[in-house]
């Protein structure tokens, strides 16, 4: 029986009345036992469970809380990765007039802290061991935790701690509860209002510690329909959850976008197997950050230096005729037979190979968003047929706001306000957003609140941009990050860091200008595995990272590449010098969010003697670096970075060098 072909697939209408809690208990009406509603693989098998079996777990769950005393207004914190028993919860918080904040699993220490504190949580729902511990370990700091519940029982079956519960005790405990208050949760439920809090949603932090978003059933529910109207999902779609459910992009697609037209939403074993769970499911649709994009174009040069010379020649080809074949449709025209026929072998030799490698063989569209993607990634993408579309938005509006359609996309733009959007450019540049989709305010912080949105409920969201000729917006930066150089040029160094982001070498870079300064300069981090197998293939040894990023032969591959973007640029804004860093960076040092954008303020503070060195025009700087092992002992060790200087440095002839030992 195909659980995703029956019923209606018209998406549930919503009014002043709709919350989540009714538009699931209206696709168990309308579904039941007949479709599949979330399947997550558990040693490597799909667990499903239907509409009817997900709204029994829900209601279970709920009556569970009411018991441990959550009602209407208070917030249920949940760590841990994408679980059916993550969508449970937050249903069932919300069928009780409470909400949910989300917290990233790989949040440690005082990110914990401030979520929980800020929150007023009393009740946590953990995953696993892991995210156990830390509740324990934190719970002096943590003293209104009165529950955690945990539904990955391995390894905890001998802990001994009072406010611990298992979850299927919970819904047990739950079942008991609604039997002994028949009729209560229907009326909790019913009492529900779309103006009512539904999630909490921490902001990227980038300036300063997170805030907590509040955003409402009907904030959620009226942007769902809004995409609906640009892209419409249909019942038999397939979606692969494997963002953090914490991050407001996967909250919008998953829950407010895919689960009103009654999709099913399937949820990866575990973060090691995404790209094989991927490669099975295959997807009609996938949201990702720029990063995952990005680490895929890595995959695809490092498979490709890895093949024979034929198979690179027939890529090569074939990736330069889908390039030709999507600039034509981009732009309008349709292209000719000769053209068609072509572009037909091209996908079968070399294109759909590559797609299929990477889970995208049956991809409809994809969304990327939460950052600037480079426009060269995105002509890549394109050029083998994957149709790939920016999003902009911030979590204060949903996380989206703007985007490109089927037949509008341009690679420099983030799109058109989505249906139900205003957007206006202020007399400083700023970007202005107004729709019903604007948050409900910051939690406890009525003062952020109300710099944030104006009276006339225009969203500042603090990003400099303008409107195209065409209605497209052009994000340049956060306003407060464009600078002007001495000649009066105006840049933006998120711009400068994408150019340089597209070589397939480099994972991170951040630029830096001293005012008053003519010269630009720029830390870089290495991607390991594309410049591992570039060393590898040249039968250069090493041994870590460090040792990696400090071969001279990976610092002249590095200048290339940092020339080639400088091309692009204009003469006054090009990036002089560079370091190689020794480490990566890492959102455990606060060096990056968890949304992995850059926390300028850390790295200028951290890094203060490298950027004054290259400044200064030095050589080399020496830094000291700690190491801190895993029984919580700590090494300090001194090491010297050289400063490569790009004046007079020239590329080699012959276009970047490949992987694999030749010029592509």
């Amino acid at each position: 029986m195909n659980l995703g072909s029956k019923g209606s697939h018209e998406p549930i209408p919503f009014d002043e009345t709709s919350t989540f809690p009714k538009l699931l208990a209206e696709l168990d009406r309308r579904y039941g036992d007949r479709r599949i509603a979330v399947q997550e693989k558990r040693y490597g098998i799909w667990q499903s469970h239907t509409f009817a079996q997900l709204h029994t777990r829900v209601r279970d769950f709920a009556h569970g809380l009411a018991s441990l005393g959550v009602g209407p207004g208070q917030v249920v914190a949940v760590l841990g990765d994408n679980r059916p028993e993550w969508l449970i919860s937050e249903l069932a918080a919300q069928s009780l007039g409470a909400c949910t904040v989300g917290i990233y699993p790989t949040s440690v220490g005082e990110e914990v802290v401030h979520v929980l504190t800020d929150g007023q949580v009393k009740v946590v729902v953990a995953e696993d061991q892991e995210q156990v511990d830390k509740i324990i370990d934190l719970k002096d700091r943590l003293p209104n935790i009165e529950a955690v519940i945990y539904y990955d029982t391995r390894g905890l079956e001998m802990y001994e701690v009072p406010y611990l519960r298992e979850f299927t005790a919970v819904e047990a405990q739950g079942r008991e509860w609604g039997e002994a208050h028949p009729g209560w949760l229907d009326e909790q439920i019913a009492a529900g209002r779309a103006a009512d809090v539904a999630v909490i949603c921490t902001t990227s932090g980038t300036t300063g510690r997170p805030k907590l978003a509040m955003l409402s059933h009907a904030n959620l529910i009226v942007m769902g329909h809004s995409l609906q109207e640009v892209d419409p999902v249909r019942a038999h779609d397939r979606y692969l959850s494997f963002l953090p459910l914490a991050w407001i992009g996967e909250q919008m697609i998953s829950v407010a976008y895919a689960m009103p037209a009654g999709i099913t939403l399937s949820f990866a074993e575990e973060a090691a197997t995404q790209r094989a769970d991927l490669r099975e499911l295959g997807p009609d649709m996938m949201f990702s950050p720029p990063r995952i994009w990005e680490d895929m174009l890595s995959s695809i040069m490092v498979r490709v230096g890895e093949a024979g010379w034929l198979k690179r020649k027939a890529f090569a080809w074939g990736q330069a005729v889908g390039d030709r074949y999507a600039e034509a449709k981009l732009k309008g025209q349709k292209p000719g037979i000769l053209a068609r026929a072509l572009h037909l072998v091209a996908d079968v030799v070399a294109l759909r190979p590559v797609r299929d490698q990477l889970g995208l063989t049956r991809i409809r569209r994809c969304y990327t968003g939460g950052a600037p993607l480079g426009p060269d990634v995105f002509r890549f993408f394109h050029s083998i047929g994957v149709n790939l579309k920016q999003i902009y938005g911030q979590t204060e509006i949903c996380g989206i706001a703007v985007m490109h359609t089927d037949d509008d996309i341009k690679f420099a733009s983030v799109g058109k306000p989505c249906p139900g959007t205003e957007i206006k450019i202020a007399d400083n540049g700023e970007i202005l957003l107004r729709s019903k989709a604007v948050f409900q305010g910051y939690y406890g912080n009525e003062a952020a609140t109300a710099e944030a949105i104006d009276a006339d409920g225009w969203l500042h969201t603090g990003d400099a941009g303008y409107l195209d000729e065409h209605g497209h917006l052009i994000v340049i930066d956060r306003a407060k990050d464009v600078m002007e150089m001495p000649d009066g040029t105006r840049f933006s160094p998120a711009f400068i860091e994408n150019k340089l982001k597209f070589s397939p070498y480099v994972e991170e870079a951040v630029v830096f200008w001293q005012e008053g300064s003519p010269e630009i300069t720029a830390i870089i981090t290495v991607e390991p595995s594309t410049v591992g197998a570039w060393a590898e293939h040249r039968r250069l040894g090493y041994t870590t990272y460090t040792d990696l990023v400090g071969k001279p032969e990976v610092s002249e591959l590095l200048a290339e590449e940092v020339a080639r973007a400088n091309e692009d640029l204009p003469e006054s804004v090009r990036v002089r010098r560079f370091v190689l860093l020794h480490k990566q960076f890492d959102p455990d040092d606060d060096e990056i969010t968890r949304t992995r954008k850059v926390r300028r303020g850390v790295i200028n503070e951290r890094y203060a003697a490298i950027i004054d060195a290259l400044a200064e025009g030095a050589s080399e700087v020496e830094i000291k670096s700690v190491v801190t092992y895993q029984d919580g002992t700590n090494v300090t060790r001194t090491l010297t970075l050289p400063i490569v200087n790009m004046d007079g440095f020239t590329p080699k002839e012959g276009g970047r060098r490949s992987l694999f030992g030749s010029h592509a």
